[in-house]
C-alpha cells in the first residue's frame, strides 16, 4: 500500500492523534483514586436531576456549594480536574451563566482534551440543535459500535450512555420522537445509575408516546402533544385537528374551538364535574379552560365512541349489567360501583382506549397528557 498517496498521511496522523488521546484518557482514569471517583459520582447525582422538571434554586445552590468546596482542595489528577471543571460548567448553564460555563469548558479541555463531560458541556453551550446533534454523532462514531452503555467502574454512567441521552434530548427538541425513543432505549439498555432513570424516564416515555406524531401536524398539535395537562379547549382542538370524530356536530365545517365546546357541553359530552365520587352534580357548568382529568377524558371519549358507533345504548351497558348481579364489586379499585363515571371508565378500559396505570387503579384525578390523549385517539 502506498502511504504517500495524497491525503493518506494527514488521515493517518488524525487517527493516531485520536488514538493517543483515547489511550491517555484511559490511563488517567485508571490512576484516578477511588475517593476522586466517588466525588465525581456524587456530583453526577446532584447535577443530572437539574435537567428534570422538579429542580429548583435550592438544588442548584447545593450543587454549587459542593463544587466550590471540591475546587478548593488541591488535585494533581488532570482527568479529575477536567471532569470537575466540566460539571461546574454544566451547572453554570443551569444557572444561566453562559460566559462562566464557556470558561470552565476551556479549562476542562486544556486539562484533558476530549473528556466526555467537556463534550457534553460543549453540546449544552451550542445554541443550534443541528450542530449539537452533529457533535454527539461525531463522538459516537469515534467510540464505535462496541462502546458500552453500562456503568463505569466508579458506578457513574458510561460515556456512551451519557452521549446517547444527550442525543435523545436533542432529537426531542428537533421533534424526531421515534429516533429519540431509540436513543433513550440505547442508553437505558445497560445498567444506569438510578438518577438517570429518575431524571429522564418521563422524557423517554413521552418520546414513545409521540413516536407516531406527524411532524407536519395541523395547527398547534405538536405543541399540545408535549403538554403535561390539557384544558377542555385544547383537548377539543387536538381531537378536531387529528380526527373527523366531530363530523356529527360540524357536517364537515371547521368550527371554532369555543363553538365546539359549547355544542359538546349542551349534548353532555363534557361533564359538569370530574369528581367520580359525587352523586349530585353542581349547577355551574365547567369552563372551557378548566383542566381535563382522566375521569373527564373517559367521559368525553366514551360518548364520542358511542356517537360514532351509532349505539348510545353502550352508555349504560356496564351499570345495567352490574345492577343485575348479587353483591357486585367494581372491577377497578378506585372506581365506585355507583359512580356516574362507571360506564365511561370501565368501557374505556375494556375497549383498551385507556389503561390502568398500575394494573388496579384508574387514577381518575390525574391530568390527561397531550401525548397520552393522542395515542387514545389513534385507537379509534
Amino acid at each position: 500500500m502506498n502511504l504517500m498517496k495524497k491525503g493518506a498521511l494527514p488521515g493517518l496522523f488524525t487517527l493516531l492523534l485520536l488514538s493517543c488521546q483515547s489511550m491517555g484518557k484511559d490511563l488517567l482514569v485508571e490512576t484516578m483514586s477511588a475517593t476522586r471517583r466517588g466525588e465525581l459520582a456524587e456530583l453526577e447525582k446532584m447535577i443530572v436531576p437539574l435537567d428534570g422538571p422538579a429542580a429548583g434554586s435550592a438544588e442548584r445552590a447545593a450543587a454549587r456549594n459542593r463544587i466550590t468546596g471540591l475546587e478548593k482542595a488541591p488535585a494533581a489528577d488532570a482527568e479529575y480536574s477536567a471532569a470537575l471543571a466540566a460539571w461546574s460548567g454544566r451547572l453554570y448553564v443551569h444557572e444561566g451563566k453562559a460566559g462562566e460555563a464557556a470558561r470552565r469548558l476551556r479549562d476542562s479541555r486544556s486539562l484533558s482534551p476530549g473528556n466526555t463531560q467537556s463534550l457534553i458541556l460543549a453540546v449544552r453551550l451550542e445554541a443550534d440543535p443541528q450542530k449539537r446533534f452533529a457533535l454527539i454523532d461525531q463522538e459516537l462514531r469515534i467510540a464505535g459500535p462496541a462502546a458500552g452503555t453500562g456503568l463505569s467502574p466508579e458506578g457513574a454512567v458510561s460515556p456512551a450512555a451519557a452521549l446517547h441521552i444527550e442525543r435523545a434530548r436533542v432529537l426531542m427538541e428537533l421533534g424526531q420522537y421515534r429516533e429519540a425513543a431509540g436513543a433513550f432505549d440505547t442508553a437505558f439498555a445497560g445498567s444506569l445509575p438510578p438518577v438517570y432513570r429518575e431524571t429522564y424516564g418521563e422524557s423517554r416515555a413521552l418520546a414513545w408516546e409521540l413516536r407516531d406524531a406527524e411532524p407536519g401536524a395541523r395547527g398547534r398539535t405538536m405543541e399540545l402533544l408535549g403538554r403535561r395537562g390539557l384544558a377542555w379547549t385544547e383537548l377539543i382542538e387536538l381531537t378536531r385537528n387529528e380526527t373527523d370524530l366531530f363530523r356529527f356536530l360540524t357536517a364537515g365545517r371547521e368550527l371554532p374551538v369555543e363553538e365546539l365546546f359549547k355544542r359538546l357541553l349542551e349534548r353532555s359530552f363534557i361533564p359538569y364535574t370530574q369528581d367520580i365520587t359525587l352523586d349530585e352534580w353542581p349547577l355551574a357548568p365547567p369552563g372551557p379552560e378548566d383542566p381535563v382529568l382522566r375521569s373527564g377524558a373517559a367521559w368525553f371519549l366514551w360518548r364520542l365512541y358511542a356517537e360514532n358507533r351509532g349505539d348510545r345504548g353502550i352508555l349504560a351497558r356496564y351499570s345495567s349489567r352490574y345492577s343485575r348481579m348479587t353483591n357486585p364489586r367494581s372491577p377497578i379499585a378506585d372506581l365506585p360501583l355507583l359512580s356516574p363515571f362507571f360506564d365511561a371508565i370501565l368501557g374505556s378500559v375494556e375497549t383498551e382506549m385507556m389503561s390502568l396505570p398500575d394494573g388496579k387503579n384508574f387514577r381518575p384525578a390525574d391530568p390527561i397528557r397531550g401525548a397520552e390523549f393522542l395515542s387514545i385517539l389513534k385507537k379509534f
